[in-house]
């Protein structure tokens, strides 16, 4: 009769053993298509910041033409800080910012016949212009945090804004200091 009981009970708890462990796999394998879900997202998310303004997968290198600017020195905004009253004091040291820009040009495009090749420094003073409006909003901070980044695709914006085209696909930025007294 012990044995009969026992045996009675073994199979009891396997029959709980099965019916949790179902519950548990329901419950990991909707978390684990949620989990997908968000790596998915995720990951499209980071494909658009790499195809973002001014990559360059779009033209293959002999399809380019390299365009340098030369060397820019430019004021940076003044940095504010907040003091701990919550009052905004604004620094009166000026800081500059000194780099080398190359433009990059698609020689496929239907307006390189019009700005490419020795076409382009004629536009010099207008793109400097350009590129010192957009530089010269932010403070040594930001730049230093986000000068190959955003403010980078704001100067890729404001250049194909100048030529009404997307000729120029692509900029390079060099030897970037940063200076001030």
């Amino acid at each position: 009769m012990k044995k009969n009981l026992l045996s009675v009970l073994i199979l009891v708890l396997m029959i709980v053993n099965i019916a949790m462990s179902a519950v548990m796999m329901m419950s990991v394998v909707g978390t684990n298509q949620k989990t997908a879900a968000l790596m998915d997202s995720i990951e499209s998310a980071m494909n658009l910041e790499l195809n973002s303004p001014g990559s360059f997968s779009d033209v293959s290198l002999t399809d380019t033409e390299t365009y340098n600017v030369g060397q820019m020195t430019v004021l940076l905004a003044h940095s504010q800080a907040v003091e701990e009253d919550g009052t905004v004091t604004t620094s009166n040291k000026q800081m500059y910012i000194v780099f080398d820009i190359a433009l990059l040009l698609d020689k496929t495009h239907a307006d390189y016949v019009q700005y490419g090749g020795e076409n382009m420094s004629q536009y010099d003073s207008m793109i400097k212009d350009a590129i010192e409006q957009v530089v010269s909003n932010y403070d040594e901070e930001e730049c230093r945090a986000d000068f190959s980044g955003a403010i980078r695709d704001e100067i890729l914006a404001a250049i194909q804004d100048l030529f009404h085209s997307k000729v120029v696909y692509g900029i390079t930025l060099n030897n970037v200091k940063y200076g001030g007294g």
